[in-house]
């Protein structure tokens, strides 16, 4: 397997179904696998990612909670994600930016359908393709029914993406994953996210208590970006009614349409002709033919870059300040050491075969409560 990078609780290769399909493979980290707690919560998220069926979703393949280590398959996507794109390529225009604001409220609405709440919305976990964006990592988020984190005083999500509730540790809901929303509408129409640059305290200061900073943002923008970026969760609009405004502002429902799905999954003028082109180039790249399995029955030590040439997943420096909309998610506890040991993966279903260059989607890694 090629190992596309690691995070705080395991690590990430890219494999290839018994039917030859490119997926992301997540396998959890020793320590964690030993633990019967551990399993028995990510066996139970396991079943709440399987519920997860939305047109602008990263979908699991497959999983094995209780093998030996534990890990998850989700769908591979061959796109960029949303923060590369304007990194690279500048903000959006104002209708590209309620169009793709409107495929997220629809990726939005079928997670909290199946009663998960991401908790980590972002531009990093947001993929773009030819048919619409891929809302992607569910890696920190929860059942709906099981909000509230395990360990007292524990921040974990994205400086500038968080909601004030989740910053404060008060209860967790579907309106914390609006906020983000919010927030990173922001960030595509204008490059910077509305709480400015800094160190993550600064950032989570602001959200909690300052008036984000939407003054470039576009008028047919303005409105409903702040609606997004209230303090309290109530004062919020649904994603359903989210989704309506959307898609009237950014001109799909006087086209006729009635979900944005009809609009991304037939017309690739949504995006920017720059990250159209940028899309297009990454959908296009042939995969490398899978190994033989005596050469793909063991995990490479060294990262494979992602499709656009960065490394794979990263963690918050000590110091500087990282731009906006590219930090990594953040977690309140003594830093993890990844095992030096390289993970031989048996499991029912064998994922084979390494890849080259990719770029990993995969949904439903989430921090449970004691519920």
């Amino acid at each position: 397997m090629a190992r596309l990078g690691a995070g705080g609780m395991g690590q990430v290769y890219l494999g290839r179904s018994p039917g030859a399909r490119p997926v992301a493979v997540k396998v959890v980290r020793p320590d964690l696998a030993r633990d019967g707690e551990f399993r028995r919560r990510f066996a139970r998220e396991v079943e709440a990612a399987r519920r997860v069926n939305g047109a602008f979703t990263a979908g699991v393949v497959d999983a094995d909670p209780n093998g030996s280590p534990a890990w998850l398959a989700t769908v591979y996507v061959p796109g960029v994600s949303l923060g590369e794109a304007v990194a690279e390529h500048g903000p959006w225009p104002a209708r590209s930016t309620l169009v793709l604001g409107a495929g997220l409220a629809e990726a939005l609405e079928a997670i909290h359908a199946a009663d998960v709440i991401h908790r980590d919305f972002k531009p990093s976990n947001i993929l773009l393709a030819n048919d619409g964006p891929r809302v992607i990592d569910f890696g920190i988020s929860v059942a709906g029914e099981a909000s509230v984190l395990t360990h007292t005083g524990m921040v974990i999500g994205t400086p500038g993406f968080m909601s004030p509730e989740q910053l404060t540790g008060d209860h967790v809901g579907p309106a914390s994953d609006v906020f983000s929303l919010g927030a990173i509408l922001a960030y595509t129409a204008t490059g910077i996210g509305p709480f400015g640059t800094g160190a993550p305290h600064a950032l989570h200061y602001r959200a909690v208590h300052e008036q984000p900073d939407l003054a470039s943002l576009p008028p047919e923008l303005r409105e409903v970006v702040s609606a997004c970026l209230a303090k309290q969760p109530d004062s919020r609009p649904t994603v359903t009614s989210l989704l309506d405004r959307l898609a009237a502002a950014g001109g799909i429902a006087e086209e006729g349409r009635t979900s944005p799905a009809t609009l991304l999954l037939t017309d690739p003028r949504w995006m920017p002709a720059t990250v159209a082109e940028l899309v297009q180039e990454h959908a296009t790249r042939a995969l490398p033919p899978a190994p033989s399995p005596q050469a793909s029955s063991t995990a490479p030590t060294t990262p494979v870059q992602s499709l656009t040439g960065q490394p794979g997943p990263a963690t918050i420096p000590d110091t500087g300040e990282p731009a906006s909309g590219q930090q990594p998610a953040t977690v309140a506890t003594p830093t993890q050491h990844t095992p030096s040991s390289r993970p031989l993966i048996t499991r029912r279903r064998t994922l084979l075969a390494a890849v080259g260059t990719a770029a990993a989607a995969f949904t439903g890694w989430r921090l449970l409560d004691d519920t």
